[in-house]
C-alpha cells in the first residue's frame, strides 16, 4: 500500500511526530522520518531512535492514537494507480494487497479512496505484531488467495522489505521507483524488474 498505491507521507510522519512527542523528542524536519515509511514501526523506532523494544511498542500505540483518527486519511493515491488497477482487473488478474500496515487500517484506507473493489484479497499486519514482517504478510496473502503455482505471482513494492519478502516466499518481484525506496535499494534487494510508473505494470 504505502509507496506503491498511495503516498502516505503526511499521515505517517504526523503520527510519528505525535508519538515521539510523548517521549519528549521533537522533530525539526519531518522529511527525516521518510525511512519509517514501509518497514514495521517497532523495528524503525528501535533503529532510528534507539528505543528499547518496550518503548518501541509504546511508541507504536501512541502512533496509532493519531493515525486511527487522522493519519490514515492524510494520504493520496498515486497518479495512474486507479487506471492500472482497473486494467489489470479487466484482464482477469487476481489482485491482492499485502501490507505491513495493520489490516484494519488498510481496509479503511481502501474504502476511503474507493479502491476496495479492485482487490480480490486484503492481507495486512496484526495489531499485536504477531504478523508484521513483510514475509509473514505475504505468506498470509498467498494463503488467502489460494495460490497454488507461485510462478504465476509477483509482488510489487517500493522498499527492500517487499523484495526480500517475495524472495522468502519464492515469488517474483517488481520494484517501483515512484515510492520511497530508490533504485540502489531495490536492485541490492534483488528486484526482478523495476518500473517508474504504474502504467508500466500493464506492459510488463
Amino acid at each position: 500500500m504505502d509507496g506503491t498505491l498511495t503516498n502516505p507521507f503526511e499521515g505517517i510522519t504526523n503520527s510519528i511526530i505525535y508519538a515521539l512527542k510523548k517521549f519528549g523528542v521533537e522533530v525539526e524536519d519531518k522529511r527525516t522520518l521518510t525511512p519509517f515509511i514501509g518497514p514495521p514501526l517497532v523495528e524503525s523506532f528501535q533503529k532510528f531512535y534507539g528505543f528499547s523494544p518496550d518503548n518501541s511498542r509504546r511508541a507504536v500505540e501512541y502512533y496509532r492514537e493519531y493515525f486511527a483518527e487522522k493519519g490514515l486519511y492524510e494520504n493520496k493515491v498515486y497518479e495512474g494507480i486507479i487506471p492500472a488497477l482497473a486494467a489489470l482487473k479487466a484482464k482477469g488478474r487476481t489482485i491482492c494487497l499485502a501490507t505491513s500496515k495493520p489490516e484494519i487500517f488498510a481496509v479503511k484506507i481502501l474504502e476511503h479512496f474507493g479502491l476496495t473493489s479492485y482487490f480480490n484479497h486484503i492481507a495486512g499486519a496484526t495489531l499485536d505484531e504477531t504478523r508484521s514482517q513483510k514475509a509473514q504478510v505475504l505468506a498470509y496473502a498467498i494463503q488467502k488467495s489460494g495460490l497454488k503455482n507461485k510462478s504465476q505471482a509477483v509482488m510489487i513494492g517500493d522498499r527492500k522489505h517487499d523484495i526480500l519478502g517475495a524472495k522468502a516466499n519464492g515469488i517474483s518481484s517488481v520494484g517501483v521507483l515512484y515510492g520511497f525506496g530508490d533504485e540502489d535499494e531495490l536492485k541490492k534487494a534483488g528486484a526482478d524488474k523495476l518500473i517508474e510508473t504504474p502504467r508500466q505494470l500493464l506492459t510488463l
